[in-house]
Parts: structure tokens; sequence; C-alpha cells
């Protein structure tokens, strides 16, 4: 949901050797920029420049990070956003808030995403001072004035308009807003169907805001099985089976979201935004593990209580001694193992898993425009 120099997309291996390839695109993709948006799932470190209690900011967070060390990641090491970058064979992105974000760095892209937000501007209330999904773009907006000021206007936009773009949002709207407390404000508002019907329509206005502002290849995963992570199995769940309620908030959300990307690349006549079925990618491995070579999907490595999924993971909790045994790192993030295998379908997945293509085919395409 990441390069230098000029931003025309450049050639491409043919998609065939993409599939067969770990790497999408060694040296061709090399000058495409990536841009991302988001929660948790894809914050690299802007948190740890905030005064915030969602941080990742303290081990054992980081301990498969090649520096083995936290850095803001909800990951025992790489995120999404990180294994993207790397298949594209590009640096991973800074995050926008970093003060290395500068001169040539700044043409490989930036990340934007902020542990804690969602798609309304009242989830994560409790974590104080996060960025929220306007004040991300507002930040993309001061981004392209910057690189303006480097390059000029007219190669910003091309850099901008040739980039891939990654937004991961919604999970949080549900855990962190709508059943964060069993009489939320926006559960006495809404029943779930028609709250995820708001989203929606609140997720269109931020993906038509991107588009504004230059973006025009937009990877959009929707959310995983929110009644299956370990911390809903700590609280909800007495038999070890996914949380109702949370479940079947993302069984009702993700078709939305697919349905309201098909609507929106009919009205613009071009598919700018990608959906990813990230719904079918976690259920894979959490319904059968052992075929991707985990012990359990439902106990998380680092944390506490029941499945390890009470609380947050800090240097007390207890901690596997084998993170590619785990599908989840800590009670609501996969490992990078999990993430490497939804990147995998990101990039090679039939339509199953990506609509209306996967991430070699978009490659491919563009290389010839």
């Amino acid at each position: 949901m990441s390069s230098p120099a000029s931003v025309t997309i450049l050639f491409f291996a043919l998609a065939v050797l993409a599939a067969m390839s770990p790497n999408i695109a060694p040296q061709a993709e090399a000058a495409r920029a990536f841009f991302v948006f988001g929660d948790s799932l894809v914050d690299n470190g802007n948190n740890n420049y905030l005064v915030t209690t969602a941080r990742a900011d303290s081990p054992p967070y980081g301990i498969d990070y090649p520096t083995h060390r936290p850095t803001g990641r909800f990951s025992n090491g790489l995120n999404i956003a990180d294994i993207i970058s790397e298949q594209l064979g590009s640096e991973s992105t800074l995050p926008y808030l970093s003060a290395e974000l500068t001169g040539q760095k700044l043409l490989v892209g930036a990340t934007f995403a902020s542990a804690g937000i969602g798609i309304l501007n009242d989830t994560g209330v409790q974590f104080a001072n996060i960025i929220r999904i306007s004040q991300q773009m507002e930040f993309f907006k001061e981004y392209q004035d910057r690189v303006s000021a480097m390059i000029g206007p007219v190669e910003t936009k091309r850099l901008v308009n040739g980039a891939l773009v990654l937004i991961v949002l919604g999970g949080n709207d549900f855990v962190n807003n709508y059943f964060f407390t069993p009489y939320s404000a926006r559960r006495l508002q809404y029943s779930l169907p028609e709250f995820s019907s708001f989203l929606i329509s609140e997720y269109s206005k931020i993906l038509t805001r991107l588009y504004e502002l230059g973006a025009r290849r937009v990877l959009v995963p929707g959310t995983g099985p929110l009644g299956c992570v370990p911390a809903e199995l700590a609280s909800q769940s007495t038999d070890g089976e996914c949380a109702e309620e949370p479940q079947q908030a993302a069984q009702i959300f993700n078709p939305q979201l697919i349905q309201m990307i098909k609507d929106l690349n009919q009205k613009l006549g071009s598919d700018v935004f990608v959906a990813a079925n990230s719904m079918k990618m976690h259920s894979d491995f959490i319904s059968n593990p052992q075929s991707f070579g985990f012990v359990t999907s439902k106990m998380a490595c680092c944390g506490q209580g029941p499945y390890n999924g009470a609380g947050v993971c800090n240097p007390t909790s207890n901690l596997c001694p084998n993170r590619k045994l785990y599908a989840f790192w800590d009670p609501f993030h996969p490992t990078e193992k999990a993430n490497r295998i939804i990147v995998q379908q990101m990039i090679t997945g039939s339509s199953e898993y990506m609509h209306p293509m996967n991430l070699s085919t978009i490659m491919a395409m563009d290389s010839r425009n």
C-alpha cells in the first residue's frame, strides 16, 4: 500500500518473469516513487515523533529487523509496505516526519501512515496525537511542494502520477471505534451494516482526494478477518473460534469496498484503484496455518494473557523464540513472514485476491505506457 530519480514509469520485465521471480522488477522499476498512507499496518515510524500511546518503539518490536532494534513498525521485522518496496527493487520509504527525508531521499517517496488512525476522524481518539488521514493528505501536498522546489512542478507531477500508492484503512474504525466500548457513540448511532456503509462513503471521499492530489495507481487492501486476531480471541472467544461481531463487520465491509472501487474506477474511466482482498489473504493462513509453515494462527508471538492477546507487546511480554512459526506477531499485527505471504498474493494473486488485476500485471501494463 518506492525509488529514486525521474519518474516516467520505466521498462519492466514481462509479467510472466515477474511471477516466476521473487522480485517484481529488479532495476526497471527503480525510478517509480512509492507513497504509503494508513494505519499501524504500514506505519514505519511516524508515531515515534508524536506524543501518543500508539507506538512500537521499544523492544521486542524490530527483533528481526536488519538492525534488530525497534523502528516504530508494528512488526518483528518488515511490514507490508517495506516488502512491496523490496519487491520493487527499492529501499523502504522513510517516515514523512523523519529528518532524514530530504534531497534525493524525497524522490523515493514517503510514508505518511500513523498507527491508530481510521477512515473517520473520531477513530483512535484514545491515542491522542496521531496523524489523521486528512492530515496525511495535507502532508502529501506539502511533500509535493518540497519536491517541486527541487525538480520543478512538471517533473513533480510526473513523479506523483507515475508513483505506486498504498493506502490501508478501515480496521481501526471497527476495533478502535465501533467496538471499542459496548456502548460507543458510533454503535449507538448506527447498526453494523449502516456503519459499514457510512465508512465506505467516507472512504470514497478519501480515495477521490488522493486522485485529486495526483495518485494514479492506488493499491487498496480491505480489512483482514477482524474477529480472528489474538486480541479478539482473548477478549471475546471462549473456544478459540473467531469473535462473531468483528468477523461479521469484516464480512460486510470488504465486499462493499470492492464494489466502491469498481464504481470509482468506472466513474474515472481508468483502473486507478486496485482492491486487495486482505480478508481472503489472511483467512488462508488462519484457517490452515500448517500449510504455510505456521504452528499457530491463534496465539500471538508477543503478548500476555489468553492467546497472548491481552494488552500490548512490551519488554515484559511472553515472546516466542521463532517468529517464523507464528502468523501473528502481537495481538493485532501479522509477523513479517505472514506479511510476505500477503504481499506475494498482491503480486501474483488471481482475481479471487486482486481486482481488477494483480501488482505484476499493473507493472507490466504501466511499463508500456
